[in-house]
């Protein structure tokens, strides 16, 4: 019966994409079976991700010898390394793809997150992320920094789906449909056929949670803290009215005319961080048609024992979010540095990541070569 919570959601038009990949989800059948028992229909990866998987475990070690022996060096291992998982994954998943239209089936890998302050070096990875993938079911991601925008569109213009990363306030949220409609609109100017690129928003959730309700419990008032656990649910509400405002425009009806497909938005983040709060908050309260929810294994667990799916919850509840964050202004929460602090501490965190998936393949390489 657990795997009925999933088939519910699933059922309400929410796409179920696994927050994870590693070599050993792949050998094991691991992630095949995640898609055949728990409605896994697309997996997300990032530098994160990708660390974790390398530095555990002797999946890599073969692939890892081969490249040393040609003299691989370690940002070269790197690319081979993930970009082969998420060939793989891509493969797995080519099925879905097929029967959802390119809806679904989907696997992201993101450009190097040291260029995310960086627009044309970003376009340039994105390219060659996209061309060595070689898979139509690939997903390249870009952070919504000020300096990713213009790459946004710049790679869309390409014809390169892109899942947007590091999304977390509205007014960048706006900024980056702007920048879909006209990556679009340049697409289309360039010949693309705009059936064939996709592209989602990952709009992040935990994490506006963990910053504000730190913020409430300094601030220690009654009313403060009544509002811990309230901002990250109300700001991806608040996104949703957004998305719906923005695609009901007469801009996008072109496009939609054209054969363009929406830019869904992408719940990331859905892990809870709290431990008083339900473990499937970030997935039950966010349930509406036509989005994304993209969980980590222990999340997706969490939503087949304990969900409670009860219908859309998100739709037409855009002013009772605002309420929320007006109460958190009142309160003497700086919502504009809120979200600048999580962009910045986004990049840097990813950036971490990626210095010490750098570091863990150096010793492997070193050590494949004795």
């Amino acid at each position: 019966m657990s795997n009925d919570k999933l088939a519910q959601l699933s059922e309400a038009g929410v796409s179920i994409w696994l927050d994870d990949l590693s070599r050993e989800r792949l050998n094991t059948g691991n992630l095949a079976g995640l898609v055949r028992d728990k409605h896994v229909v697309g997996v997300t990866t990032n530098p994160t991700i990708f660390a974790n998987a390398m530095s555990k475990g002797e999946a890599y070690d073969e692939q890892t010898k081969e490249l040393a022996a040609r003299g691989a060096d370690v940002e070269a291992t790197i690319r081979e390394l993930t970009t082969t998982d998420v060939r793989n994954a891509a493969d797995l998943f080519r099925d879905v793809y097929t029967a959802t239209n390119g809806v679904d089936g989907r696997v992201s890998i993101e450009v190097d997150p040291r260029l995310a302050k960086d627009s044309e070096k970003t376009v340039a990875e994105a390219q060659d992320l996209w061309k060595t993938v070689d898979r139509p079911n690939v997903l390249i991601k870009i952070p919504a920094t000020e300096e990713g925008l213009p790459a946004i569109t710049r790679t869309l213009a390409e014809g390169i789906s892109v899942n947007v990363t590091l999304i977390f306030s509205v007014e960048r949220y706006k900024k980056v449909i702007e920048a879909f409609f006209a990556g679009l609109e340049q697409a289309k100017a360039n010949g693309h056929d705009l059936k064939g690129i996709h592209s989602v928003a990952s709009f992040f959730v935990s994490r506006v949670d963990t910053e504000i309700d730190k913020r409430l419990e300094a601030i220690g008032t009654d009313e403060a803290k009544a509002l811990r656990g309230k901002a990250a649910v109300a700001n991806a509400r608040l996104a949703y009215a957004a998305y719906e405002e923005l695609f009901a425009s007469d801009r996008w009806k072109k496009l939609a005319e054209q054969g363009a497909n929406a830019q869904r938005p992408l719940w990331a983040s859905t892990g809870v961080k709290n431990p008083d709060y339900s473990p499937t908050l970030y997935v039950d309260q966010l349930v509406v048609a036509d989005t994304v929810n993209t969980m980590p294994e222990k999340t997706l667990d969490a939503v087949a024992e304990h969900a409670e799916i009860t219908g859309d919850q998100v739709t037409g509840r855009g002013a009772e979010a605002q309420e929320v964050f007006d109460k958190l202004e009142a309160v003497g929460i700086d919502i504009r540095d809120v979200f600048l602090t999580l962009e910045n501490e986004g990049v840097e965190k990813f950036e971490k990541s990626w210095t010490e998936l750098l570091e863990t393949v150096k010793g492997q390489l070193e050590n494949a070569k004795g």
